[in-house]
């Protein structure tokens, strides 16, 4: 069975960017997804707001908390994962968040500037203090940066650090 779901919507409070005791990032914020439709019986026009928590980690979640603001439009993929505590009061509460592993704009009513980050390697640290991080990557885990590639004979210049992986650069 596959747990995947994504979802288009609007984010509805700015990204929340904290750090595991390990130093690893996570960033949660809140989703607004709307549904709109025309009622077949009475013709009036109708709207249904869902709203979900979304919660990324490592790069993304770094990325995430620099590039997303309350009120931006963005596309989510991921998967869902419920999660247990006891409240303060001793109540049992639940709630189901989605684990991105996708983060992207919506172009649909808006423009973006891409800006690539260079890849970190495992000794990096990405950022976090003490250390942590890594390197970035969905469900695998991530890869590690391909080491440097020798310079072009006369030319002094290595080759692009994304000629090794088999995704596009952009």
């Amino acid at each position: 069975m596959d747990n995947s779901v994504t979802l288009v919507g609007n984010v509805t409070r700015d990204p929340e960017l904290r750090f595991t005791p390990a130093g690893q990032a996570t960033a949660s914020f809140g989703l607004a997804v709307n549904r709109v439709w025309t009622d077949r019986q009475s013709g009036e026009r109708k709207e249904a707001v869902s709203f979900f928590d979304v919660v990324c980690w490592r790069e993304m979640a770094e990325n995430a908390a620099e590039s997303l603001a309350k009120g931006s439009r963005i596309i989510v993929t991921g998967r869902l994962e419920q999660r247990s505590w006891e409240s303060q009061e001793g109540e049992k509460r639940s709630k189901v968040e989605v684990i991105a592993d996708e983060i992207g704009p919506s172009l649909r009513w808006a423009t973006a500037a891409i800006t690539r980050n260079e890849r970190r390697t495992p000794n990096e640290g990405g950022g976090a203090p003490g250390g942590g991080g890594g390197y970035s990557g969905g469900r695998d885990g991530g890869r590690p940066a391909p080491p440097p590639a020798p310079a072009a004979a006369g030319q002094g210049q290595s080759a692009p650090p994304y000629g090794s992986f088999d995704e596009e650069p952009f």
